[in-house]
Parts: C-alpha cells; structure tokens; sequence
C-alpha cells in the first residue's frame, strides 16, 4: 500500500491526523508538495480556523487547482473546516469561494444553541457511505465548529446531527468525503471512519 499525502497549508490539525492513521498501519506524509500530492492514493485536507485565510493559505501555497484535479482522481477526505472548503463558497467573515467539489455553501448555524458546537453529539445517519461501514446508529463523535454546509443535493449527504437544528455531519460524492466533526479525536468511532476511508486506497 502506498500513503495517504496529508495537506500542509498552515491550517490544520496535521500531527494528531497523521498519528490517528500510524495508530491504524496505515503510512502518511504531511507535505504541501505537489509532487507528492499527486503520488499519494489518497489525499487528506485538514483545517481549522476560518474559511477565507484557509482559502488564501491554499492560494499562496498554490494547491487550489492541484486539489480539485487530484479529488477527482481519488480518494479525497476534508475535516472540519477541510469539509467545509469543498463546497462553492462560505459567508464566514466574507463570501468566499471554495474549491466547488460538492454543490452548496457553508452559512451560520442557526440555533438557539451556543456557538460554537463544541463536543461530542451523535450522528443520525441518512445515506450509505463508506465510511459509516459497520458504524453502529447514533455512533457519538467530536465537533468544534459555528458554521455548517448546506448540500445542494440531498445524496450527498451521509450523515447529519441535531444541535438545535438540523446540522450537516458527514457528506460524500463519488470518492469525495467530508467530516465536520474531527475523525481524529472521535475514539473508537472515528478511528473506524478512518480505517474505512484507508480501505479505499
């Protein structure tokens, strides 16, 4: 098996990511080279932070276009704010563009909840996906997040969870996925998303 290229603008929670998939077997490279981008098996976009200085870090480092032409290629998995930069565009801050691999966009949670989401709460899942292969219902794992992505498509999402409102969790299109919560500090439950998205490679 080969690696699984973990990409390194300056807005992600890289080291526990890569630590989460070692803890599995299975062999990453944190880099933001796209050499190696382009010869991994699949591609892991990591974020925190907010969308439009994650955009320009992508920019600056020139990965925009690199990413969209390698998450059509193969397996291609954003977390927390990573999930959120797969879709057109977010009004966090500014309206900004993203990457456009899923239809929608990414707005404020409308609740009368606190923001932000910051725990655990339990998935309540909506459509088949890979990486909810032998998850059991209401699987709980962690979130930290103010902003959710509303999918154009319903199909393309996996899984939702309920903070006040509906609120997108996992999302997918072909070998495209997306995490809002983090897999990485989810326990057992996220270390299955994990080793189920290492199985597509």
């Amino acid at each position: 098996m080969g690696y699984i290229a973990i990409v390194d603008y300056g807005a992600g929670n890289l080291l526990s990511v890569s630590k989460a998939f070692g803890y599995l077997g299975i062999e990453t490279k944190i880099t933001n080279d796209s050499s190696e981008i382009e010869r991994a098996d699949a591609v892991v976009l990591p974020g925190v932070g907010a969308f439009p200085d994650a955009m320009e870090m992508l920019k600056a480092e020139n990965l925009i276009e690199l990413l969209k032409k390698e998450a059509v290629k193969k397996p291609f998995l954003g977390i927390c704010l990573g999930m959120q930069m797969l879709f057109d565009k977010s009004t966090e801050i500014k309206e900004t563009t993203g990457l456009s691999l899923i239809p929608g966009e990414v707005t404020k949670i409308k609740t009368q909840y606190k923001l932000p989401q910051t725990g655990w709460n339990s998935l309540k899942l909506v459509n088949p996906s890979q990486l909810t292969k032998n998850l059991p219902e209401n699987a709980y794992v962690y979130f930290v997040h103010s902003f959710s992505a509303n999918v154009k498509n319903r199909e393309n999402l996996a899984a939702v969870c309920y903070y006040g409102t509906e609120v997108t969790a996992l999302i997918q299109k072909d070998a495209i996925f997306g995490c809002q919560f983090h897999p990485e500090k989810s326990g057992e439950t996220g270390l299955m998303m994990l080793k189920n998205f290492g199985e597509l490679i």
